[in-house]
Order: C-alpha cells, then sequence, then structure tokens
C-alpha cells in the first residue's frame, strides 16, 4: 500500500524543493544548536531538500540525512554532497547512535496512531543527554489536504503528553509562524526535548 504524503513528494519533489530549500530556519537551527558541541552526529529525519542538513555539514557537525521520498532523496543527495538514505521512520533501527535529532516539518506527515512508535523509534537512536528538536503545525486536528497529504497538527498539551511518552524531558517549546512568504500567518508549534 502506497503512502500518500510521501507519493505527493515524488510527484512534486522539485516544485517543493524550490519552495522549501531556501526557507529561513536559522534561528530555530542556533536553538537547537546551542545544545550541541560542534562535531556532533545528527541525525535529520525527513529532511527534504537538504537544507538544514547542509547548514549543519557546513557548521562542522556529522550529519546522518533520510527521508522517506526517493525523489527528495534524490534532490538532496545533488544539493547537499551527503549520502542522504532513502529510509522511513518506521525503519529506524539505530540506538544510542546519534547526539542530536532534527525533525523539522517532518513528523507531521505521521498518522498521530504512529507517532508513539514513531518517537520511540527516534529516541533509542538518540544517546542518553541528547537533543531532539521537532516541528508541527499548530492546532488540534488530523487531516488529510486535497493534494493527498497527511498532517498530524499539535498543541502545548499535545505535544508534551507525546514527548512524555518518550520518557524524554521537554527543554523548551516555542509557536511561530511560517518563515516562506507563500505560507504568511501558517503558525507551528516546536520544541526540543532531551533523552535522560
Amino acid at each position: 500500500m502506497g503512502n500518500p504524503s510521501l507519493d505527493y513528494y515524488n510527484k512534486n519533489g522539485a516544485a517543493f524543493f524550490s519552495g522549501s530549500v531556501d526557507a529561513d530556519m536559522r534561528v530555530d537551527r542556533a536553538r537547537f544548536l546551542a545544545h550541541l558541541p560542534r562535531g556532533s552526529s545528527i541525525l535529520e529525519g525527513g529532511c527534504g531538500s537538504g537544507r538544514d542538513a547542509l547548514a549543519f555539514k557546513t557548521g562542522g557537525y556529522l550529519v546522518t540525512a533520510i527521508d522517506g521520498s526517493e525523489e527528495m532523496v534524490r534532490l538532496a543527495r545533488k544539493h547537499t554532497g551527503l549520502a542522504v538514505q532513502h529510509l522511513r521512520f518506521d525503519q529506524i533501527e539505530w540506538r544510542d547512535a546519534f547526539d542530536g535529532i532534527w525533525t523539522c516539518a517532518s513528523l507531521l506527515h505521521v498518522p498521530r496512531a504512529d507517532l508513539p512508535d514513531t518517537m520511540s523509534r527516534l529516541a533509542r537512536a538518540l544517546r542518553p543527554g541528547g537533543v531532539w528538536y521537532m516541528s508541527f503545525k499548530y492546532g488540534d486536528t488530523e487531516r488529510t489536504t486535497e493534494h493527498g497529504r497527511h498532517f498530524t497538527d499539535m498543541t502545548e498539551p499535545l505535544l508534551s503528553t507525546a514527548i512524555e511518552r518518550t520518557s524524554l524531558s521537554l527543554v523548551e517549546m516555542w509557536g511561530s509562524t511560517d518563515v516562506r512568504t507563500s505560507h504568511a500567518g501558517q503558525r507551528w508549534i516546536s520544541a526540543i526535548a532531551r533523552k535522560l
């Protein structure tokens, strides 16, 4: 059975790449990297265009990037020069492998019922003391768009509960608006959590 969200990115990869590769995520990246010494290992789950993976690589971090869409993997490899892996969240098997995990606007495609397993897999991949950044569109709904993409939205209580269920400790949580001018006014919620 196909995955409608991944099918969307396979069919619309070039358009998504051009619309997201220049999005200015420096503020959130800086909040995340404040917890990680240079040279730390970072897993980017759902790397999309490879924008953030490239920024981490350029900043002197050891980056492993994955994406579930074959087309986004191809584009991200070309953009970053990294050996981006074609891997879905439900295929992750790493244990205590990374100092940091970055999931920017990627976990939001996981159905709410599947999030506990997905987040547990990612938590296992993080080393004790490691930090994890995640972001979701703001809201309490679960929906599928006209293009077939699935979205699971989060509020402060929903995201706090999801983090607590993975035995992680919440470091900080904040709201923001979309940095892309084409999505002006879209609200987001982001969090950084630490593995104890």
